[in-house]
């Protein structure tokens, strides 16, 4: 990695941190709605794969160390026994595949609506298909409950993670207008 790469890396790691400072909404199962998978989101779309799981790894250790940067400042090692820890260890994978899958789409011909439209598909297959099937299925192992009651506890976030993809992918196409970032 370059110098460059590893301070695009701890940008967006400050980025997901900083989007944990708004409250989480708790919900039933345990798993709180929160701006990070947002962040994650943004992670892949404009770092790319490698780089955007980079950045999660960052606030991963982070929360590991103790640090509070989850949403509703929770932090330490007992977040990766808990009900979320699914969810936590699968925004590696989301920003990855994330990533990935923008790099696919990559097109600078194409008009912005279509952009927007290809970066809102990245962010919803990575950050919320993938995520959520980390996340259900940690989710029913932890709670011990079946993977269909697991899967319609987290329907409900369903809406919400889609208007975050929205989101993440209009501001995408904006940061990508302005900077030059290369996805790796």
């Amino acid at each position: 990695m370059t110098t460059r790469d590893i301070s695009l890396v701890a940008l967006m790691a400050a980025v997901i941190v900083a989007l944990g400072v708004v409250p989480a909404i708790p919900l039933a199962g345990g798993v709180p709605i929160t701006l990070q998978s947002m962040g994650v989101m943004l992670a892949g779309l404009v770092l790319g794969p490698r780089r955007g799981a980079a950045a999660v790894l960052v606030v991963i250790a982070l929360v590991a160390l103790g640090l509070p940067v989850l949403a509703g400042g929770r932090g330490g090692l007992a977040v990766f026994a808990g009900p979320t820890a699914g969810f936590l260890l699968g925004w590696v994978l989301a920003a990855f595949v994330t990533g990935f899958l923008a790099q696919v789409f990559e097109a600078p011909e194409k008009s912005t609506p279509v952009r927007t439209l290809q970066l809102t598909l990245a962010a919803i297959v990575g950050g919320i298909v993938v995520l959520y099937l980390c996340g259900i299925l940690w989710l029913a192992f932890f709670m011990k409950m079946g993977l269909a009651k697991a899967f319609a506890v987290s329907i409900a976030f369903v809406p919400g993670d889609v208007a975050k993809a929205v989101v993440a992918a209009l501001v995408t196409v904006q940061v990508r207008r302005a900077v030059a970032i290369e996805r790796k």
